[in-house]
């Protein structure tokens, strides 16, 4: 069942997503999201990393819509007890 694109997640309201986890670099950023969007989830790696969301940690962050937040959540889950 697909949700949506990453269009879905480019509004400029911060409070339209939520970040999923932090990882270490944008190239697994972008694994992860792009496993999330294949299972259907709206997920995205912004941009401008944390300085979009006025936030200084490091790594990138893996945003997705709130609404896809649990699902999300226990997919990673699945994910890193492998």
């Amino acid at each position: 069942m697909q949700r949506g694109g990453p269009e879905d997640l480019s509004s400029p309201d911060p409070g339209a997503t939520v970040i999923l986890t932090v990882v270490a670099n944008r190239a697994e950023a972008e694994l992860i999201v792009g496993m999330l969007r294949s299972g259907g989830l709206k997920a995205a790696v912004p941009a401008h990393g944390f300085g979009a969301r006025g936030l200084q940690p490091r790594g990138v962050p893996v945003l997705v819509a709130p609404d896809d937040e649990e699902e999300a959540r226990q997919f990673l889950a699945t994910v890193e007890d492998r």
